[in-house]
């Protein structure tokens, strides 16, 4: 390949390559392109689970996976590794979300983030007693936190899709009551959710939290130096009876919210850096240079808002999707709703999600303003609380996630995802509905104000 000349045009196809990882990375960073691709994830999952090709969708996700070196064996099923091995970095990029959102978010002063924290525990606390009054049989009982998520990514994503004509406050809103939605359905898996507990292997975990403080203490800023502590975290978690996934919550929280002290500013110390490649010949001195470049383009972001970009295309476009297809393909052949609690199971999620989220947040949003504790965001109202609180019953990923922990039965288990599907796809549904409606609403008042 012949050199390019500096300052002469690029051929045709560097040019259509360039043009292309561009379009790329923004389709990327598409928020309701994600949440596309979730439901046609499940949807593959349930038209491949229900085709004549059923067997093999089964035994793809039980097909073993080991890894081997020299005495030690790690084998699992497919399943494992994407419920409890992938799911950690969805559960990573959660907490770093929650952490920043405690340190200058919407929920890092107690005034602002009051309206979301009561609206979020009401729209947990109702789909929990909906669900227990329909099932008050102890084993499908087990199952109440199943309508208590709600899934970030997914509401997040039908909202993305109304476009820009909404308040914005209607998104902050949105993500700071998911985000709490979630830190409550951590809570709840680590507490009700876990085995019988081993204490002594909490010092497998206690070594890997040690070993990620000491990297920090060094000013370690390079991500995959956590890998290895992250990983001897991850397992003594799962030594202990607790769900392995926790770890990515851990490993979130304590990421640190501002970047490695460097001599300057990280902006000024990238140009000086710039303008000295700029007069260096010697390929050593380039090469060095090139490598402090890196280290202050990188610093440039705090490790809680540079990793979570880094990883949302992942987490958005192959893990959700993944995990989605592994778990959404109930078999609707084999589901006998005639089985001890399955029907009343189904439609204990379901209805707890579609009427109790909606009802959960806007009384967890009504008392407090009606008892002047504090008052609706700037450009929201009551329409625009209903819109969220609708949204808020797409439970999908967590939901589904919960429902593998609460039942070990196939009946049971079966019943209730088919819930959290028919649940989730209806609130969607009522969600782009009212939302479209108040689209029109939005733009007919600002018309008149224009007018």
């Amino acid at each position: 390949m012949s050199p390019v000349t500096p300052g002469a045009p690029l051929p045709r196809a560097h040019m259509f390559t360039r043009r292309l990882q561009q379009q790329l990375q923004r389709l990327l960073h598409i928020e309701a392109l994600a949440g596309v691709a979730l439901l046609l994830a499940a949807a593959l999952a349930l038209i491949w689970a229900n085709s004549s090709h059923a067997d093999s969708y089964h035994a793809l996700w039980h097909t073993q996976v080991t890894l081997e070196l020299g005495s030690w064996r790690f084998s699992q099923d497919l399943h494992f590794w994407v419920n409890d091995i992938l799911m950690t970095l969805f559960f990573l990029v959660v907490g770093m979300e929650i952490r920043r959102e405690i340190h200058d978010g919407a929920l890092s002063d107690w005034r602002s983030a009051m309206l979301p924290v009561c609206a979020a525990l009401s729209a947990i606390t109702l789909p929990a007693l909906i669900y227990a009054a329909l099932n008050r049989e102890p084993m499908v009982l087990m199952g109440w936190a199943i309508p208590t998520a709600t899934d970030i990514a997914f509401a997040v994503g039908v909202l993305a899709l109304l476009g820009r004509s909404l308040p914005g406050s209607l998104r902050v809103f949105l993500l700071a009551l998911a985000i709490i939605d979630d830190l409550v359905a951590i809570l709840i898996i680590a507490f009700f959710y876990s085995g019988g507990l081993d204490y002594d292997a909490f010092l497998i975990a206690a070594l890997g939290v040690a070993a990620v403080l000491g990297l920090q203490k060094m000013g370690i800023g390079s991500a995959w130096a956590y890998v290895l502590p992250g990983a001897v975290l991850w397992f003594g978690l799962l030594k202990t009876g607790a769900h392995p996934t926790l770890a990515g919550v851990v490993l979130g929280m304590m990421s640190p919210v501002r970047a490695l002290p460097l001599p300057r500013k990280a902006r000024h110390l990238n140009l000086e850096l710039a303008q000295k490649l700029e007069r260096q010949q010697d390929a050593h001195e380039v090469l060095h240079t090139l490598r402090d470049m890196q280290l202050a383009q990188r610093e440039m972001l705090a490790p809680v808002d540079r990793i979570p970009a880094l990883l949302h295309p992942w987490v958005a476009f192959v893990i959700m999707p993944v995990f989605a297809l592994a778990n959404a393909g109930v078999s609707l052949g084999g589901l006998d709703l005639q089985a001890p609690g399955a029907q009343s199971a189904l439609l204990g999620v379901a209805i707890a999600l579609i009427v109790g989220k909606p009802l959960g947040v806007l009384l967890g949003t009504w008392l407090p303003v009606r008892l002047g504790l504090c008052s609706l965001p700037p450009g929201m109202d009551w329409k625009g609380v209903t819109l969220i609180g609708l949204l808020a019953g797409i439970g999908f990923t967590m939901s589904i996630f919960v429902a593998n922990l609460a039942f070990d039965q196939a009946g049971l288990l079966d019943a209730a995802k088919l819930g959290v599907l028919c649940g989730s796809l209806v609130s969607a549904l009522l969600g782009l509905a009212w939302g479209l409606a108040l689209q029109r609403r939005y733009r007919r008042q600002a018309a008149l104000a224009a007018a």
